[in-house]
């Protein structure tokens, strides 16, 4: 067994390096960026959001919360685990057997969904490394399932020609553990510390948090040791080097100062190296208050949770879920339809969607995402070319009822497409119109493709998925447009203008 003690003691020793080649670890440096074109083409990626946190079946956030008392994850944890002060976090871990994981399996069914590529969590805010981790003994290898969970995720994805990405949740959270160096305030067990405070499980529960207010400050602060920063560098490149992901996630913006600086510059000089001198690697950072910091043009921007208020200038990622981050019995999953149109709007705005499926403990899927899943798929069978290798048209929609202030995280509870309105993509001499109505006249139209407002000639209409002819007349009104009797889908329905 690896002496992790010994191994984390000389890392200290170790220096910081930013690899060979062109980006040095400053954001005039790293302003070089350039994203590639795979995943502006993509549009469309799949997230398993999966670790032992998933074992409670409680949703996200157990490891902290479980150690607040009052919370609903506390009294789930008292009910069927035991107190936090004998049974902790580090007692959930062992539970986590993933014993029906099958990745090959899963991989091909979001390819099928239309997912061009996939990204795989390799350690949340818990501190747990789901990979064969040098530096953290706390790893999927010598616990839990006992298996290389990214390696695996990694295996399939390469097999099956999807490009594979990991997210990281630690750096921008260190005092989220807080909770677990306090106790109860009330009750039998009131002053009863948490096994948080037992320093041989100080390498799981890093916060040295004592006297701030644990209940709500998580963030990382300039109090934040200089030992696990630098753990966190080297881990984060033991990550790198063993699976060389094409896209690299961070939950915040960029941690540590200089250290992420020199992780990013890392990640992009060994892209380079893995692709004969081709950059083509994406480095995903969110602009968060108090979670790094973010700076424009260093690497791809990413909103969790959000949409976007227009079409912006750079390619650009949503992230959300179906459901919660992990897995939560009993949650109310995003539709199929929901899916879809925030993978449309997403797309007209020159972004891409990455959508966690939430994996029960064992691995699989429950049956509703299976369905959910399957309904993708048959929607993207008809309507991806219309998605993918696709840019913005000059407007992103039409008839927008609903609109957000600005484009940041956390929004997306105020998204809502109508009925009457429209999503735009465009590819060559191809406009394309979504539609989310189906109107019982049979006749739509499109107002933005008025004939004093439209420069090009309109040579062609056709409907993705009918192969008759589409009846359609354009005049100062709009363009008209009368439907088939038949619906060759059953969500949202993609015309093609053909433009001279």
């Amino acid at each position: 067994m690896k002496d992790f003690k010994q191994i984390r003691a000389e890392l200290l020793s170790k220096d910081f390096t930013i690899g060979e080649g062109p980006f040095e670890g400053t954001y005039e440096s790293l302003k070089q960026y350039k994203c590639p074109k795979w995943f502006s083409d993509a549009k469309f990626g799949i997230w398993a959001h999966w670790g032992p946190q998933s074992v409670p079946r409680q949703g996200d956030w157990y490891a902290r919360n479980m150690y607040l008392q009052g919370n609903k994850q506390y009294n789930h944890h008292l009910e069927n685990y035991g107190h936090p002060s004998q049974h902790g976090y580090k007692d959930i871990i062992p539970l986590w057997k993933a014993e029906n994981f099958d990745p090959d399996y899963l991989v091909k069914k979001y390819k099928k969904a239309g997912a061009k590529y996939f990204v795989s969590l390799a350690v949340h805010v818990d501190n747990f490394d789901c990979w064969d981790s040098t530096y953290q003994r706390w790893n999927s290898i010598e616990m839990g399932p006992r298996k290389n969970i990214v390696g695996m995720w990694e295996k399939a994805a390469r097999e099956n020609n999807l490009k594979f990405g990991v997210t990281e949740h630690l750096s921008n959270y260190h005092h989220w553990f807080g909770p677990s160096k306090s106790c109860d305030k009330h009750g039998e067990l009131k002053n009863i510390p948490y096994d948080g405070t037992n320093p041989d499980n100080s390498d799981l529960y890093f916060s040295t948090l004592v006297e701030k207010d644990i209940e709500t400050d998580w963030f990382t602060t300039d109090d934040t040791s200089k030992e696990f920063i630098k753990e966190w560098f080297f881990r984060m490149k033991d990550l790198l080097d063993k699976h060389k992901p094409d896209l690299m996630y961070i939950d915040g913006g960029v941690p540590f100062g200089d250290v992420g600086k020199n992780l990013m510059a890392y990640f992009y000089n060994n892209n380079l190296i893995q692709n004969n001198g081709f950059l083509d690697g994406v480095f995903n950072i969110k602009k968060l208050e108090k979670l790094g910091e973010y700076v424009k043009g260093i690497g791809v921007f990413d909103v969790e949770r959000g949409v976007a208020k227009d079409i912006l200038d750079e390619p650009w990622q949503l992230d959300t879920c179906i459901g919660n981050w992990f897995y939560q019995d009993g949650f109310k999953y995003k539709s199929a339809l929901t899916v879809i149109e925030f993978l449309v709007d997403t797309v007209s705005k020159n972004g891409n969607l990455l959508l966690n499926i939430p994996l029960l403990p064992d691995g699989t899927l429950d049956a509703e995402c299976e369905e959910i899943l399957e309904s993708i798929s048959e929607w993207m069978a008809v309507n991806g070319e219309a998605i993918y290798e696709t840019h913005p048209w000059k407007i992103y929609g039409e008839g927008v009822e609903k609109t957000v202030e600005k484009t940041s995280c956390h929004n997306e509870s105020s998204f809502g497409i109508s009925s009457s309105e429209f999503r735009f993509t465009a590819k060559e001499d191809t406009l394309n119109i979504f539609s989310f109505d189906w109107p019982s006249n049979k006749k739509i139209i499109v107002k933005s493709l008025k004939t004093n407002l439209l420069k090009e000639t309109i040579m062609d209409v056709s409907l993705l998925g009918y192969n008759g002819q589409i009846q359609w007349k354009q005049d100062t009104q709009g363009l008209h447009i009368n439907l088939p009797d038949e619906k060759p889908c059953n969500l949202v329905w993609t015309f093609q203008v053909k433009l001279a």
